[in-house]
């Protein structure tokens, strides 16, 4: 087994007392686990919840909040608290954990969703062990990447990690849910996210999270699209981390796990980040190029441009019964585009006075998944 990047997210569940409150022997647990799976050389990204449990008490609350300002008030307080905790106990493994708040508009703003990646390569560079939550005390929708599941999903993609790691207090996936049907089936391995398990009532298996295993599976299936295999499950001790990466975890492992390649940070943006500001509509032949034959869009095979839109903006590519092909981002304006659509390639730069010939460069685009491409 050599060097890997993992990402490891820890739910509320399996950071919590029983009335909700941050477990300190829980956490310390967690890091010994943590700690060990990098002393063996591999790089280590921690996705934690836990902020909320961490600062309510201190805030005279009788249990966890359940209003959103409540929320809020408890993760301000309890962000310094939790990172606190994580410094003193990674500090006897000689371990310098980091800290990164992150929202749902630091992904989709292309400058911030970069220096957040740069960040964390730094840290990683540095033998840190980035810790990251998102900003609940500024969120404006709660919770707004689902108890940090999807979150976790997010960032072991754009880290092109090796592995994610959800562990949770239900000991991997179910047929149905286990605590009301005891004779459900608990899968081991499953290769993708079937369209049954995406269907799961929308319940939560602890009082304490706020995600559940529908989450999770949301999650799971989002790294997976990007090329990352999952293990959704839990384990004791400092050598449970260590356990699941040798494939003997107490859960269900998703994908091939054989290698593959990881989506490309800037697709990944485009992807799953972007918002577009138009759309143009292309030919049955420029279709085949984009989607089979891993070429670029040149102004040849566009017939029309809906909305205005600048360069390197983001916009949707359809085909002309109006289905939607994916998205990239433009070297044209709409403009440009209108003068040179259904041109060849030479007349076109000379009538917008541009020196490339595509208009979406086969880099900067990204199929809808519904879609199979050559080069995805």
């Amino acid at each position: 087994m050599g060097r890997q990047r993992i990402v490891v997210k820890i739910g509320s569940s399996s950071l919590t007392k029983t009335n909700g409150s941050l477990s300190l022997e829980k956490l310390t647990e967690h890091v010994g686990a943590l700690a060990a799976l990098k002393n063996q050389g591999h790089e280590v990204i921690l996705i934690s919840s836990g902020a909320v449990a961490a600062g309510f008490p201190s805030l005279g609350y009788p249990s966890r909040p359940v209003t959103l300002s409540g929320k809020q008030a408890a993760a301000a307080v309890g962000q310094g608290l939790l990172m606190q905790g994580y410094m003193e106990q990674f500090a006897p493994y000689h371990i310098t954990p980091a800290q990164l708040l992150l929202t749902k508009e630091d992904f989709s703003h292309h400058t911030r969703f970069r220096n957040a990646n740069r960040t964390i390569t730094e840290l990683l560079k540095r033998g840190c062990i980035p810790i990251i939550n998102e900003n609940d005390s500024i969120s404006v929708d709660e919770l707004t990447f689902g108890d940090n599941d999807m979150l976790s999903a997010l960032v072991s993609g754009f880290v092109h990690a090796n592995m994610l790691i959800i562990l949770t207090d239900v000991n991997g996936i179910y047929s149905e849910n286990p605590h009301k049907n005891p004779n459900a089936i608990r899968y081991s391995h499953l290769p993708e996210i079937t369209k049954e398990l995406l269907q799961l009532p929308a319940e939560s298996g602890t009082a304490l999270g706020t995600g559940g295993m529908k989450s999770k599976i949301n999650a799971a299936q989002t790294a997976l699209s990007l090329g990352v295999n999952t293990f959704i499950g839990h384990g004791l001790g400092h050598d449970k981390l260590i356990s699941i990466l040798k494939g003997e975890g107490d859960g269900t492992y998703l994908g091939s796990f054989s290698p593959k390649s990881v989506m490309p940070a800037s697709k990944q943006w485009i992807s799953l980040h972007s918002s577009t500001s138009g759309s143009i509509v292309i030919d049955e032949g420029a279709e085949k190029a984009l989607l089979y034959k891993g070429k670029s869009l040149l102004p040849a095979g566009i017939v029309a441009v809906n909305g205005t839109f600048l360069p390197f903006e983001v916009i949707q590519v359809k085909n002309q019964q109006g289905h939607l092909l994916g998205k990239g981002r433009t070297n044209l304006s709409s403009n440009q585009i209108d003068l040179a659509k259904g041109l060849d390639s030479s007349s076109a730069r000379d009538i917008t006075n541009q020196k490339r010939d595509e208009v979406i460069h086969r880099d900067q685009w990204v199929a809808n998944r519904e879609e199979q491409t050559s080069d995805e």
